[in-house]
């Protein structure tokens, strides 16, 4: 989960925040765009706003995810939805067809942080082998050799008896050495040289989209659970070769507020992953909302690559809790000399989460399909974003991971911990 709200691109109304209809947007966050809604694809200057009647308001995003202890505030990961989708482009001589949290305690869906200070050091999956002793128990004490007494005849009357003297051969103590176990891998080992980067590309699954639309509960949920699916099926083979061990997360929808190991959560924010009992929590009023609040066909195609990049993206943040990257790094900014490097730290682990978001969906971009409008839907949003807590990172550098991992389809391209300072912005 993050604390990112998505902005519309240069020309377009102003950015609103989402949610279910009875919240209202907090200062941070501009209100509803007004007038309207766009009758047909725009043409020349962008449309003036969604439809008319009361605004769909709420859904500022939080910060990222937080591992902390039960009971804190959870973390968040992605953002708020943006102002709007984009039109499609525009054909010559007539107008455009209309066709897109933590936590050790990690909310992720982008990730936003409620605290460094409540930072908890989970347990990395990667642990020290441990030896045992030989079971072997030597012998100590001497060993001894029977007494022998031979009786020898001199003569028909006389019997000698000889005794030859008893003797202790002493034998020496084996020794058994106890082989020192082998120190497990140090934080900056699991998000610098993390063996998923060595793992290979995925291979695709034939994901295919749920033929249900997000425009009822029901719609939303069998979103959900087709998405967990065809990403249960994708990621255990690079984890296997990464030795990490697989666990399916679990998914909850959820609206007004939810309480979780992490903390509370409520629908004003965006979806999250709390590492603690490995579940993401996806948000039905902003899904649902997004889904239904525009009319024009290419608007709710970019509600629905919304909704797909936002679980792809939640579910990465499980693969970096399963492989001690979500952790590890949570342990690093605690450590971190400056809030500067702390949220430089945040901002590494979300466009990473992204970019492993994105490895599935470039996979499963033939079948599910990412194509035509929905391949323009998804390139546009992925750029369109604002990092208001400057803890996710700007538009340019997330389109940067995101592509990367669309492209590729392989963890080595998604090393964030490496790259310089200026492309984790």
């Amino acid at each position: 989960m993050s604390g990112n709200q998505w902005g519309p691109p240069p020309g377009q109304q102003p950015q609103p925040s989402y949610g279910a209809p009875q919240w209202q947007p907090g200062p941070q966050y501009g209100g509803p765009p007004q007038g309207p809604p766009p009758q047909g694809p725009p043409q020349g200057p962008p449309y003036q706003g969604p439809p008319s009647g009361p605004p769909y308001q709420g859904m500022p995003p939080q910060g990222p995810p937080y591992i902390g202890r039960p009971g804190g505030q959870p973390q968040f990961g992605w953002g708020a939805p943006p102002g709007g989708p984009p039109r499609p482009p525009q054909k010559k001589g007539g107008r455009a067809k209309a066709v897109l949290i933590v936590l050790g305690v990690v909310v992720v869906g982008g990730v936003g942080i409620f605290g460094i200070s409540n930072a908890l050091k989970d347990s990395d999956p990667y642990t020290s082998p441990s030896y045992s002793p030989s079971s072997y128990t030597p012998t100590h004490g001497p060993s001894q050799t029977p007494s022998i007494s031979p009786t020898v005849a001199s003569s028909p009357t006389e019997t000698r008896t000889t005794t030859r003297p008893t003797t202790t051969r002493p034998t020496a103590p084996r020794t058994t050495s106890t082989p020192k176990p082998k120190p497990g891998p140090t934080d900056a080992d699991l998000v610098l040289r993390n063996r998923l980067y060595k793992a290979g590309a995925m291979r695709a699954v034939n994901c295919r989209e749920s033929r249900s639309r997000p425009s009822t509960v029901a719609g939303a949920r069998a979103n959900y659970a087709n998405l967990l699916n065809c990403l249960n099926r994708s990621w255990p083979a690079l984890l296997a070769r990464s030795g990490a061990r697989f666990r399916p997360p679990t998914v909850q929808p959820f609206s007004g507020t939810v309480s979780t190991p992490c903390g509370i959560g409520n629908d004003s924010g965006p979806p999250f992953y709390c590492g603690s009992n490995e579940t993401i929590y996806m948000n039905l009023s902003e899904d649902i909302g997004n889904y239904n609040r525009y009319p024009q066909a290419y608007q709710k195609v970019w509600a629905r690559m919304w909704m797909l990049h936002q679980f792809a993206h939640e579910y990465g943040h499980h693969v970096q809790h399963l492989t001690g990257i979500l952790a590890a790094n949570h342990r690093i900014r605690y450590e971190a000399p400056t809030q500067a490097k702390e949220l430089e730290g945040s901002r590494r682990l979300e466009l990473q989460a992204s970019c492993f978001g994105d490895i599935f969906i470039g996979a499963n971009r033939r079948s599910y399909p990412i194509t035509g409008q929905s391949l323009f839907q998804w390139k546009w949003l992925i750029l369109h974003w604002t990092d208001h807590k400057n803890d996710h990172g700007d538009g340019v550098n997330h389109q940067y991971w995101a592509t990367r991992g669309f492209n590729s389809r392989n963890p080595n391209v998604c090393n964030t911990f490496v790259a310089s300072s200026a492309k984790v912005q």
